[in-house]
């Protein structure tokens, strides 16, 4: 089918509306072979009625076609049908059309060649067949031209019977009712086709959209879902202010008090001493542990004042892993991985700050697995890959489970039992990651690892690089 539609000049839209055309083709094709091997030998009816003296032979010719036209079905469902269905389209009008055409010159007597009354079915071989199998322009022209050729040449062989003048009559009148029926069939055809790709136009149009607006809704509910945790941050940083300037005045306080009663415990009996220390050492760390916790929130309050620079991933790792040289020490397997020169572009602070964050949250989750077959392992892998500096942060501990893994970035979520930890550790390092334009996920098998995934935007010289 020609088309000088401009939807032909998308290559994607060519493709599909090819494939579709292949399809319909194979399809009416199958069709069209079914009705001719059902039809002809019906045709033997007229036979008995009409040429009674030759009906036993139109039949044998009848079924000879049919089974051809068998042969032409069977040829749809092959490799080869799929590669040559608009041949296959064009034979199906074809091979009855040979087979009428032989029945009119087998003829005997005064209805043969151009008398017979069988060019009537060329008429309907072409508008039945035409109606089934979807034919352009130029497929319709050539099959009602080879058909009045055919008949054309059968009919030569007979043009002295009846009589010359008789029989010019008859083929000039039957020549007539052929071309107009040939005139029916391809502009019949060619509108058919200009309305067929209309509505194939408009359903890849309605499927683009289609496409388009589901991939929108994901999108949207992406950003909903982003939009709902900075709001969360969002909050939880106004709600920061306030809590940090109630509680920085207690605990200087509380601080400046602590420095006096450790240098008054030395006026203290000896044997006094010790258990007035340790009291001492237990509220300095519950002061400690009030302070790292307002100093998290502090986070919050003023997300963007601290600088940024290119920051060396192997050092941030380093940095952070020194916190936990006890810890890690003989007891936990680190394995790392980090590729040459892979830089972040973020604050360095902070970045630490992340990665202490996430191997805390590692080394807690590990203490909570009993091991036996393999060795407690943090694996820590950095890489450059498809324009962002990635960096990931794997244990085998026991996971997360599945109801918590949409819930772990929000404030104050915390699966730790009370006194071990207030929720803030990845809602910080969610900030952190989101202030430095990139991303946080998760991916994790329960009872089997857990490992966070940093990818941050590589800039444009890093990439060079």
């Amino acid at each position: 089918m020609t088309n000088t539609t401009p939807a032909f000049s998308n290559p994607d839209f060519l493709k599909a509306f090819t494939a579709h055309e292949q399809q319909e083709r194979i399809s009416t094709g199958k069709v069209a072979s079914l009705l001719v091997v059902v039809l002809m030998p019906l045709g033997s009816i007229m036979d008995w009625q009409v040429y009674h003296p030759q009906r036993w032979y139109f039949l044998e010719l009848r079924i000879l076609c049919s089974i051809l036209a068998g042969a032409l079905w069977y040829l749809h469902t092959t490799e080869f049908g799929w590669k040559h269905y608009r041949r296959l389209g064009i034979t199906i009008a074809l091979l009855p059309a040979f087979f009428m055409c032989w029945i009119i010159d087998a003829t005997q007597g005064p209805m043969a060649g151009a008398t017979s009354h069988y060019y009537a079915a060329l008429n309907l071989i072409l508008l039945a067949v035409s109606v089934v199998v979807r034919w352009n322009f130029w497929e319709s022209t050539f099959c009602v031209v080879a058909i009045i050729l055919m008949y054309l040449a059968v009919c030569g062989f007979h043009w002295l019977e009846p009589s010359p003048k008789e029989f010019f009559n008859d083929l000039a009148n039957n020549l007539y009712f052929l071309a107009l029926t040939g005139i029916i069939v391809v502009t019949g055809n060619q509108l058919f086709n200009k309305l067929r790709l209309r509505e194939f136009t408009l359903r890849y149009e309605l499927d683009k959209s289609r496409k388009a607006l589901e991939a929108s809704l994901v999108q949207l509910k992406e950003n909903e879902m982003q939009l709902v945790q900075s709001e969360k941050l969002a909050s939880l940083g106004r709600m920061s202010a306030g809590i940090i300037h109630e509680i920085n005045n207690p605990l200087n306080f509380a601080i400046t008090g602590l420095f006096t009663l450790r240098k008054k415990g030395q006026n203290l009996a000896p044997e006094q001493q010790k258990d007035y220390a340790e009291v001492l050492t237990d509220v300095e760390e519950g002061v400690k542990r009030v302070k790292t916790i307002v100093s998290d929130l502090r986070m919050f309050t003023h997300p963007e004042t601290e600088s940024r620079d290119e920051v060396e991933v192997a050092e941030v790792v380093a940095a952070a892993l020194r916190f936990f040289g006890n810890e890690c020490k003989d007891k936990i397997q680190v394995n790392q991985q980090i590729a040459g020169h892979q830089t972040i572009w973020a604050n360095k602070n902070k970045l630490i700050h992340l990665v202490t964050n996430l191997l805390q949250n590692s080394i807690d989750a590990l203490k909570t697995k009993p091991f036996r077959d393999e060795k407690p392992t943090i694996r820590i892998e950095g890489r450059i890959e498809n324009g962002s500096s990635i960096l990931s942060v794997r244990d085998n501990g026991p996971g997360i489970a599945p109801a918590d893994v949409d819930k772990i970035f929000d404030p104050f979520f915390t699966t730790k039992d009370v006194g071990e930890g207030m929720g803030l550790g990845l809602s910080i390092c969610h900030r952190i990651v989101q202030e430095s334009g990139g991303r946080i996920s998760v991916k994790t098998e329960p009872g089997k690892f857990c490992e966070f995934t940093l990818e941050f935007p590589v800039r444009t010289n890093q990439a060079t690089n």
